[in-house]
């Protein structure tokens, strides 16, 4: 969609956008909330997400308020809080029929979102998907293996700008009026938050130590993550040649992450290391990420807040597409996002069938280089 749609006659007073449940989605559906302010800067715009998703939005230039829901709370329960507070235009970001049936049952008399099975009937406004761009699409092992033992034979189309997710959410705000345009995902974290961080995470240090974040964890499963010993022999590597310290992130579950922890210098170490590994809160994190030079990561929801936040983001890319989930403004050159662009990549499996070939040929080096230039000389 080149133009958007005319802008909803009468203009909307209350919106309220029921929001995706993931965090790197969540932050990719930012410029179409710019986009939908922008268009009608007079409403008042309230995002219904998951409560786990609440601090990243609760200091969100475009969102006037935030209402949560709990996990195994019903569609019902959600409607009946909602109803009373008079929305007239209910934008539904995930395609599943309970989210349409929220806007439906909490009585919003106009409902966008796309067309879906089992739910179009609820929307007032149902949206076509856009046919022209690429989607993803997991790979079968057999496949992987014709590409690997052919690669020459199925040579992979080149893949639209148009077809990143963040123009997925801008399509479904432009068919009622904002601007399609594309803009680069953004949060915002209050400065005291970011000093809270500093003043509570981390050792008292000299002020020109800079700090690089580590983030080695991805949720979806291991073919998202490059190897750990190789993050290792990254952060060893750069606290050779720089005064850095590293923070590092991840998930309490996450044992790969904590045996990296361990095998660093910790805060009395000459660079610090700290470990933050399981011990943040959702607005922790985001403040953490947000004071960081550069964060090393993979393809992870951590990630995509990072970008958002203003900070670099240096990216290992294998069983995933840059070109549909990569951060920040797509096309953009303001992250290092390394890839060797094999053939039976991205396959967007959780686990490599074959041999790992998509995240083992980036190497250390490429890694290292990759840091070497975010940092001063």
């Amino acid at each position: 969609m080149k133009n958007p749609a005319p802008r909803l006659d009468p203009p909307p007073k209350r919106i309220l956008i029921r929001g995706v449940n993931w965090l790197g989605d969540a932050v990719m559906t930012t410029p179409a909330i710019q986009r939908l302010r922008e268009a009608y800067p007079e409403a008042h715009i309230t995002l219904l997400t998951h409560e786990k998703l609440k601090d990243i939005w609760v200091a969100h230039p475009h969102i006037d308020e935030v209402e949560t829901f709990a996990a195994g709370e019903g569609s019902g329960s959600i409607a009946r809080r909602m109803k009373p507070k008079g929305f007239d235009l209910g934008i539904a970001f995930p395609n599943s029929p309970r989210t349409a049936l929220e806007l439906w049952r909490a009585g919003i008399p106009r409902r966008a979102g796309y067309r879906a099975a089992w739910r179009n009937w609820m929307l007032t406004h149902p949206i076509s998907r856009a046919t022209d761009v690429a989607h993803m699409r997991k790979r079968s092992v057999a496949e992987i293996r014709r590409l690997v033992e052919s690669p020459e034979s199925e040579a992979s189309p080149s893949i639209p700008t148009a077809s990143h997710h963040i123009h997925h959410y801008l399509r479904l705000t432009a068919a009622i009026g904002a601007s399609p345009e594309a803009a680069a995902p953004h949060l915002e974290i209050p400065e005291e938050s970011i000093a809270q961080f500093r003043s509570q995470c981390l050792p008292d240090t000299s002020e020109d130590l800079v700090w690089l974040g580590l983030n080695p964890g991805a949720e979806y499963g291991p073919a998202k993550r490059w190897r750990f010993d190789r993050f290792l022999h990254v952060a060893k590597e750069i606290q050779k040649e720089h005064n850095i310290g590293w923070i590092i992130f991840g998930a309490p579950n996450d044992i790969t992450t904590r045996h990296i922890a361990e095998e660093l210098p910790g805060l009395s170490g000459s660079p610090p290391t700290v470990d933050l590994v399981g011990r943040t809160s959702l607005s922790q994190l985001c403040a953490g990420l947000a004071f960081c030079r550069a964060v090393v990561t993979n393809d992870t929801g951590p990630m995509h807040v990072a970008a958002a936040l203003g900070t670099t983001v240096v990216v290992p890319f294998g069983s995933t597409s840059i070109e549909l989930t990569g951060p920040g403004l797509p096309g953009a050159t303001s992250h290092k996002l390394l890839t060797t662009k094999e053939p039976c990549a991205p396959c967007f499996l959780r686990d490599c069938p074959i041999d790992f070939r998509c995240m083992d040929n980036i190497s250390v080096e490429m890694v290292i280089d990759a840091v070497r230039s975010i940092l001063p000389d």
